[in-house]
C-alpha cells in the first residue's frame, strides 16, 4: 500500500509541470523572443533615422523611454509575478511585447513610437522575473543546467537575429516588426503549456464585486509587502547595491565599441565573439554547480574590467587594432557569461521561494538605475573631446574592479550553513492566499 505521505506528495505534484517541461518551454520561449527582439533592434535606429527622418535626439528619446519604463517597473513587477503566477505573467508579458512590436512597425509619429516603447518596456519588465522564477523553482541539479540553456538560447538568438532581420527588412520594416510580434505571440502560447494550475485559481471566486475589490487592495498590499521584505533583507540589499554595476558593464559595451570608431566589420566581429564566448562558458558554469560559487561573480567582474582596459589600450587603426578588439571581446564575453548565472544563483540562494520575483525586482531596479545614469555619463564623456572616450573606458574598468572587490567582502552563503539549500518548490503560487501562506526556504 502507498503511504499517506506519498499520496499527498503525488497530489501536490499533480498538475504541476515537470522540471524538463519547464526547461523546454522557457528555453524555447527565450530563443523565439530573443530572435524577434534582436532582429528588430539591430535595424531600428536605421529605420527611425532614414525611413522616418528623425533627429538623433528623438531617436535616443524613443530608445531611452523603453529602457526607463522597463527598469522602473522591475521593482513592483517582480513581486507581481510572485502574486499572479509565472504562467499568467508570462502570457501577459509576451502579449504586451507583441502589441508593442506591431505598433512599432506601423507608427510614424513620435506619440505612436513612445507608446510602442512603453509597451515593450512593460513587457520586458514582466518577462525576465517570469522566466527566472520558473527556473529558480527547479531542483538544484537541474537549475544550473536549465539556466545555462536559457542563456545559451538568448546568445544564439543575439547572433542569428540581426542577419535574419536584414533579410526581412528587404520586404519593409513593418514586415520585420510583424515577424517579431509573431515570435512573441508564439512565446505566449508556449507559456500556456505549463498547465492551468499556474494560471487560474483552483475554484471560481463567488464573492460579490465589493469583496473582490477588497481582494485587489489586499493583493496590492501583498505586492508592496514582497518588495518591503526584500528591502528589509539587509544582506541582500548590500549585495544588490554592490552588484548593481553589472548591467552597466554589460550594456555599455554595445555603445562604446561603435563610438570608438573601429569600423563596421570590427564591430560586428566584436559582438559575435562576445556572444559566442558567453555561450561557450555556460556549460562550464552549470557543471558541478560552479555558477553558485561567489568567486564566479567576482571573476566575471574582473574579466569585464580587463575588457574595458584592453579597449582603452586598443588603437582606432593600425596593426594592433584587430588583436585588441578580439582580446577585449573574449574578456567581455567571459564577463557576461560568468555574471549572468552568478547573479541568478545568488538571488535564488538569498530569496525565500515565494519572494524570488520581488528579490530579482529589487536587484534589477538598482542595476537598471545604475545602467541608466552611468550610460548618460558615458555619453557625455564621449562628447567631451579627445580625452573623454579614454576617461569613460577607464572609469568603466574602475567601476568593475571596485564592484569585484566589494563583492569579495560579502558573505552570501545561506543563513545557518555553508551548503546549498535543498530542492525549492516552484516559487509562483496559484492564488494570493498561497503566496501569503507559503514559507521561505
Amino acid at each position: 500500500m502507498n503511504s499517506p505521505r506519498r499520496s499527498v506528495a503525488r497530489r501536490r505534484r499533480a498538475g504541476r509541470p515537470s522540471d524538463l517541461r519547464v526547461i523546454v518551454v522557457v528555453v524555447g520561449v527565450q530563443f523565439a523572443i530573443s530572435l524577434g527582439f534582436f532582429a528588430v533592434m539591430a535595424h531600428l535606429v536605421s529605420h527611425l533615422r532614414h525611413d522616418l527622418g528623425m533627429l538623433a535626439g528623438t531617436i535616443t528619446l524613443v530608445l531611452g523611454a523603453r529602457i526607463a519604463v522597463q527598469y522602473a517597473l522591475f521593482l513592483p513587477v517582480g513581486a507581481v509575478t510572485d502574486l499572479i503566477g509565472a504562467t499568467r505573467a508570462g502570457v501577459l508579458a509576451c502579449s504586451l511585447r507583441a502589441a508593442g512590436f506591431v505598433l512599432l512597425g506601423t507608427a510614424d509619429e513620435l506619440a505612436g513610437l513612445l507608446g510602442a516603447a512603453v509597451l515593450l518596456g512593460a513587457g520586458g519588465a514582466l518577462f525576465h522575473p517570469t522566466a527566472q522564477s520558473l527556473l529558480a523553482g527547479l531542483a538544484p541539479a537541474r537549475r544550473s543546467r536549465g539556466f545555462a540553456a536559457y542563456v545559451i538560447a538568448g546568445q544564439v538568438a543575439a547572433v542569428a537575429g540581426p542577419p535574419a532581420g536584414l533579410v526581412l527588412l528587404t520586404a519593409g520594416f513593418w514586415v520585420l516588426s510583424a515577424a517579431a510580434a509573431a515570435a512573441w505571440a508564439i512565446a505566449a502560447v508556449l507559456f500556456t503549456l505549463l498547465g492551468e494550475e499556474r494560471r487560474t485559481a483552483p475554484h471560481p471566486d463567488p464573492r460579490p464585486p465589493a469583496v473582490r475589490w477588497a481582494g485587489v487592495r489586499l493583493g496590492t498590499r501583498m505586492v508592496a509587502g514582497g518588495v518591503a521584505e526584500a528591502l528589509r533583507d539587509r544582506r541582500f540589499v548590500r549585495f544588490a547595491v554592490v552588484a548593481a554595476p553589472s548591467t552597466l558593464l554589460v550594456d555599455q559595451i554595445v555603445t562604446v565599441v561603435p563610438l570608438k570608431d573601429v569600423g563596421a566589420g570590427a564591430t560586428t566581429l566584436f559582438f559575435s565573439v562576445v556572444a559566442m564566448v558567453a555561450t561557450a562558458v555556460q556549460p562550464w558554469c552549470a557543471a558541478g554547480g560552479r555558477g553558485e560559487r561567489p568567486w564566479v561573480l567576482r571573476g566575471g567582474l574582473l574579466c569585464a574590467a580587463a575588457g574595458y582596459l584592453v579597449l582603452l589600450a586598443t588603437p582606432s587603426e593600425g596593426g594592433g587594432q584587430m588583436a585588441g578588439i578580439l582580446a577585449a571581446a573574449v574578456l567581455n564575453g567571459l564577463g557576461n557569461g560568468l555574471m549572468q548565472p552568478a547573479l541568478f544563483q545568488t538571488v535564488t540562494r538569498c530569496a525565500p521561494a515565494h519572494r524570488f520575483g520581488a528579490y530579482l525586482g529589487v536587484l534589477s531596479f538598482l542595476s537598471g538605475g545604475c545602467a541608466f545614469l552611468g550610460g548618460l555619463a558615458v555619453g557625455r564623456l564621449f562628447d567631451a573631446g579627445e580625452w573623454g572616450p579614454s576617461l569613460a573606458l577607464a572609469a568603466l574598468g574602475l567601476v568593475a574592479l571596485l564592484s569585484a572587490a566589494a563583492c569579495g567582502l560579502l558573505d552570501l552563503r545561506p543563513a545557518g550553513s555553508g551548503a546549498a539549500p535543498p530542492h525549492r518548490p516552484h516559487p509562483v503560487p496559484a492564488t494570493p492566499g498561497a503566496a501569503e501562506g507559503s514559507g521561505g526556504r
